[in-house]
């Protein structure tokens, strides 16, 4: 499968998200072609500020592993991952990210820190962004506009 198609399936978790209160931000993981974790973010509901999609797909891809390590896994996530995300990912060894919009507030792989090419840290990944970058930023926009009419 190709990565808009997993990148699709990210963004009907966000969307879940959003309809939930939260921040449309969603997530998969993928190994050998198939997806063993999905995540959407969920801070205010879990009442945990590491709730992001991402750790909640990584969490759950784990679990379906049964191993703490995705050697090999793609991570699919609709906005460009934080700080903490892409150090769940380097010690989870995921192998390769692919986001959709920039984050241009917390952004780790490029629009505030590239983490990603930090030679100092023991785990490297590749990643990709801009797949569905419209699709994955109106969602946001849409979201955060109308909070603002509140």
């Amino acid at each position: 499968m190709s990565d808009t198609v997993f990148m699709r399936r990210a963004l009907e978790l966000a969307r879940r998200a959003g309809t939930e209160g939260e921040v449309p931000v969603g997530a998969v993981v993928v190994l050998d072609g198939r997806i063993v974790g999905e995540g959407w973010n969920r801070p205010i509901s879990a009442s945990d500020a590491t709730s992001h999609a991402e750790t909640e797909a990584i969490r759950a891809a784990c679990h379906a592993q049964a191993n703490y390590r995705l050697t090999g896994a793609t991570l699919y996530v609709t906005l460009e991952p934080c700080a903490m995300c892409v150090g769940a990912m380097f010690h989870a060894r995921v192998a390769r990210v692919v986001f959709g919009a920039p984050d241009p507030k917390t952004g780790a792989a490029g629009s505030v820190i590239n983490l990603f090419a930090e030679t100092r840290l023991n785990h490297h990944a590749t990643f990709e962004g801009g797949v569905l970058a419209e699709d994955c930023g109106a969602l946001l926009r849409e979201f955060f506009g109308a909070r603002r009419q509140r």
